[in-house]
Protein backbone atom coordinates (compact mmCIF):
# COMPACT_ATOMS: atom_id res chain seq x y z
CA UNK A 1 0.00 0.00 0.00
CA UNK A 2 1.14 3.23 -1.15
CA UNK A 3 1.74 5.77 1.97
CA UNK A 4 -0.65 9.06 2.13
CA UNK A 5 1.49 11.99 1.27
CA UNK A 6 0.07 13.43 4.12
CA UNK A 7 0.61 10.63 6.49
CA UNK A 8 4.49 10.29 5.57
CA UNK A 9 4.52 14.26 6.31
CA UNK A 10 3.43 13.69 9.64
CA UNK A 11 5.68 10.96 10.70
CA UNK A 12 8.63 12.96 9.35
CA UNK A 13 7.54 16.29 10.99
CA UNK A 14 6.68 13.80 14.25
CA UNK A 15 8.97 10.69 14.38
CA UNK A 16 7.47 10.09 17.69
CA UNK A 17 4.22 9.04 15.82
CA UNK A 18 6.26 6.58 13.34
CA UNK A 19 5.14 3.81 15.82
CA UNK A 20 1.37 4.78 15.58
CA UNK A 21 1.24 5.17 11.55
CA UNK A 22 -0.50 1.63 11.18
CA UNK A 23 -3.12 2.91 13.57
CA UNK A 24 -3.34 6.32 11.65
CA UNK A 25 -3.98 4.29 8.23
CA UNK A 26 -6.42 2.05 10.18
CA UNK A 27 -8.11 4.66 11.37
CA UNK A 28 -8.24 6.83 7.88
CA UNK A 29 -9.89 3.19 6.38
CA UNK A 30 -12.46 2.74 8.94
CA UNK A 31 -13.59 6.66 8.73
CA UNK A 32 -13.65 6.27 4.50
CA UNK A 33 -15.54 3.09 4.69
CA UNK A 34 -17.90 4.63 7.12
CA UNK A 35 -18.62 7.88 4.96
CA UNK A 36 -18.17 6.16 1.83
CA UNK A 37 -21.32 4.16 2.97
CA UNK A 38 -23.40 7.55 4.18
CA UNK A 39 -22.56 6.76 7.93
CA UNK A 40 -21.11 9.60 9.99
CA UNK A 41 -18.61 10.39 13.12
CA UNK A 42 -19.55 11.07 16.51
CA UNK A 43 -16.81 12.46 18.89
CA UNK A 44 -16.50 12.45 22.36
CA UNK A 45 -14.13 13.60 24.97
CA UNK A 46 -13.69 15.83 28.53
CA UNK A 47 -11.88 18.86 28.99
CA UNK A 48 -9.02 19.22 26.42
CA UNK A 49 -10.47 16.33 24.37
CA UNK A 50 -13.96 18.10 24.84
CA UNK A 51 -12.61 21.15 22.62
CA UNK A 52 -10.40 18.43 20.03
CA UNK A 53 -13.79 16.97 19.82
CA UNK A 54 -15.08 20.28 18.36
CA UNK A 55 -11.79 21.23 16.69
CA UNK A 56 -11.89 18.07 15.06
CA UNK A 57 -15.68 17.84 13.54
CA UNK A 58 -14.74 21.76 12.66
CA UNK A 59 -12.20 20.74 10.18
CA UNK A 60 -14.51 17.83 8.71
CA UNK A 61 -17.68 20.03 8.06
CA UNK A 62 -16.20 22.57 5.80
CA UNK A 63 -13.19 22.82 3.84
CA UNK A 64 -9.95 22.63 5.84
CA UNK A 65 -6.69 22.87 3.54
CA UNK A 66 -8.62 23.10 -0.12
CA UNK A 67 -12.25 24.78 -0.84
CA UNK A 68 -15.15 22.30 -0.87
CA UNK A 69 -16.90 24.05 -3.59
CA UNK A 70 -20.30 22.21 -3.83
CA UNK A 71 -20.83 19.83 -7.09
CA UNK A 72 -23.86 20.60 -9.39
CA UNK A 73 -25.68 18.15 -8.58
CA UNK A 74 -25.88 19.74 -4.83
CA UNK A 75 -26.47 23.08 -5.97
CA UNK A 76 -29.88 22.32 -7.66
CA UNK A 77 -32.47 23.93 -5.98
CA UNK A 78 -30.07 26.31 -4.09
CA UNK A 79 -30.36 30.02 -4.66
CA UNK A 80 -26.68 30.94 -6.67
CA UNK A 81 -25.73 33.55 -3.79
CA UNK A 82 -26.29 30.52 -1.29
CA UNK A 83 -24.77 27.51 -3.54
CA UNK A 84 -21.82 29.56 -4.21
CA UNK A 85 -21.00 29.75 -0.49
CA UNK A 86 -21.71 26.52 0.80
CA UNK A 87 -19.03 23.62 0.79
CA UNK A 88 -19.49 20.04 0.90
CA UNK A 89 -18.70 17.97 3.97
CA UNK A 90 -18.22 15.25 6.06
CA UNK A 91 -21.15 14.26 8.49
CA UNK A 92 -19.70 15.02 12.09
CA UNK A 93 -21.19 15.36 15.25
CA UNK A 94 -19.39 16.41 18.29
CA UNK A 95 -21.39 14.76 21.31
CA UNK A 96 -19.98 17.76 23.43
CA UNK A 97 -22.30 20.18 21.91
CA UNK A 98 -25.43 19.68 23.72
CA UNK A 99 -25.04 21.54 26.95
CA UNK A 100 -28.82 21.63 27.47
CA UNK A 101 -29.11 17.65 27.55
CA UNK A 102 -25.77 17.38 28.86
CA UNK A 103 -26.77 19.31 32.14
CA UNK A 104 -30.40 17.74 32.20
CA UNK A 105 -29.36 14.41 31.97
CA UNK A 106 -25.95 14.36 34.04
CA UNK A 107 -28.66 16.09 36.93
CA UNK A 108 -31.16 13.56 36.83
CA UNK A 109 -28.94 10.56 35.51
CA UNK A 110 -25.57 10.86 35.98
CA UNK A 111 -22.75 12.70 34.22
CA UNK A 112 -21.40 9.58 33.61
CA UNK A 113 -24.05 8.33 30.71
CA UNK A 114 -24.49 11.90 29.07
CA UNK A 115 -22.17 10.61 26.05
CA UNK A 116 -23.65 7.37 26.43
CA UNK A 117 -27.40 8.49 25.74
CA UNK A 118 -26.42 10.70 23.32
CA UNK A 119 -24.67 7.76 21.54
CA UNK A 120 -27.84 6.19 21.67
CA UNK A 121 -29.98 8.67 20.55
CA UNK A 122 -28.11 9.76 17.75
CA UNK A 123 -25.97 6.92 16.36
CA UNK A 124 -26.96 3.70 13.93
CA UNK A 125 -25.04 0.87 13.09
CA UNK A 126 -21.95 1.44 11.07
CA UNK A 127 -21.84 5.11 12.04
CA UNK A 128 -18.58 5.67 14.19
CA UNK A 129 -17.88 6.76 17.64
CA UNK A 130 -14.34 8.85 17.62
CA UNK A 131 -13.31 8.02 21.75
CA UNK A 132 -11.01 10.78 22.89
CA UNK A 133 -9.22 10.52 26.35
CA UNK A 134 -6.02 10.92 26.93
CA UNK A 135 -5.95 8.13 29.80
CA UNK A 136 -8.11 6.03 28.23
CA UNK A 137 -10.15 5.70 31.24
CA UNK A 138 -12.31 8.48 31.44
CA UNK A 139 -16.06 6.98 32.65
CA UNK A 140 -18.43 8.61 30.17
CA UNK A 141 -16.21 7.99 27.83
CA UNK A 142 -16.04 4.44 27.86
CA UNK A 143 -19.75 4.18 28.71
CA UNK A 144 -20.20 5.23 25.22
CA UNK A 145 -17.94 2.77 23.83
CA UNK A 146 -19.70 0.10 25.58
CA UNK A 147 -23.09 1.68 23.59
CA UNK A 148 -20.86 1.52 20.58
CA UNK A 149 -20.00 -2.23 20.61
CA UNK A 150 -23.80 -2.92 21.89
CA UNK A 151 -25.08 -1.03 18.76
CA UNK A 152 -22.88 -2.25 16.38
CA UNK A 153 -21.05 1.27 15.54
CA UNK A 154 -17.15 0.75 15.28
CA UNK A 155 -14.97 2.89 18.33
CA UNK A 156 -12.04 4.78 16.78
CA UNK A 157 -10.13 5.96 19.92
CA UNK A 158 -7.32 7.83 20.82
CA UNK A 159 -5.81 7.80 24.00
CA UNK A 160 -2.04 8.52 25.60
CA UNK A 161 0.95 5.47 25.87
CA UNK A 162 -1.27 3.30 28.15
CA UNK A 163 -4.79 2.91 26.25
CA UNK A 164 -6.29 2.17 29.34
CA UNK A 165 -10.31 0.55 29.38
CA UNK A 166 -10.56 2.52 25.80
CA UNK A 167 -7.84 0.28 23.98
CA UNK A 168 -10.00 -3.10 25.25
CA UNK A 169 -13.23 -1.01 23.58
CA UNK A 170 -11.75 0.17 20.75
CA UNK A 171 -11.42 -1.59 16.90
CA UNK A 172 -9.25 0.95 16.42
CA UNK A 173 -6.73 2.67 18.91
CA UNK A 174 -4.21 5.15 18.29
CA UNK A 175 -1.83 5.36 21.68
CA UNK A 176 0.16 7.97 20.91
CA UNK A 177 3.92 7.88 22.55
CA UNK A 178 3.07 9.93 25.61
CA UNK A 179 2.08 9.57 29.20
CA UNK A 180 1.57 13.07 30.70
CA UNK A 181 -1.97 15.13 29.44
CA UNK A 182 -0.72 17.99 27.71
CA UNK A 183 2.23 16.18 25.63
CA UNK A 184 -0.54 13.76 24.46
CA UNK A 185 -2.93 16.28 23.64
CA UNK A 186 -0.44 17.58 21.26
CA UNK A 187 0.25 14.82 19.32
CA UNK A 188 -3.66 14.12 19.20
CA UNK A 189 -3.99 17.39 17.36
CA UNK A 190 -1.60 16.71 14.25
CA UNK A 191 -3.44 13.14 14.22
CA UNK A 192 -6.55 13.96 13.73
CA UNK A 193 -5.45 16.82 11.45
CA UNK A 194 -3.63 14.34 9.13
CA UNK A 195 -6.62 12.49 9.39
CA UNK A 196 -8.95 15.20 7.90
CA UNK A 197 -6.31 15.87 5.14
CA UNK A 198 -6.45 12.46 4.11
CA UNK A 199 -10.04 12.28 4.09
CA UNK A 200 -11.02 15.42 2.41
CA UNK A 201 -8.52 14.27 -0.24
CA UNK A 202 -9.95 11.48 -0.47
CA UNK A 203 -13.88 12.31 -0.98
CA UNK A 204 -12.95 15.53 -2.86
CA UNK A 205 -13.41 13.70 -6.18
CA UNK A 206 -16.74 12.48 -5.15
CA UNK A 207 -18.16 16.28 -5.09
CA UNK A 208 -16.91 17.43 -8.50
Amino acid sequence: MIMSPHLKNLVVRYSALEECRPDIQRAFDLLAAAFQNNQKLLLCGNGGSAADSEHWAAEMLKGFAHSRPLSSSMRRGLPLETAVRLQWALPVIPLTGFPALATAFGNDVGPEYVFAQLLLALGKAGDVLGALSTSGNSANVCRAAEVARARSLPVLAMTGAAGGKLRELADVCICVPATQTPHIQEFHLPVYHCLSLMLEEAFAANYQ
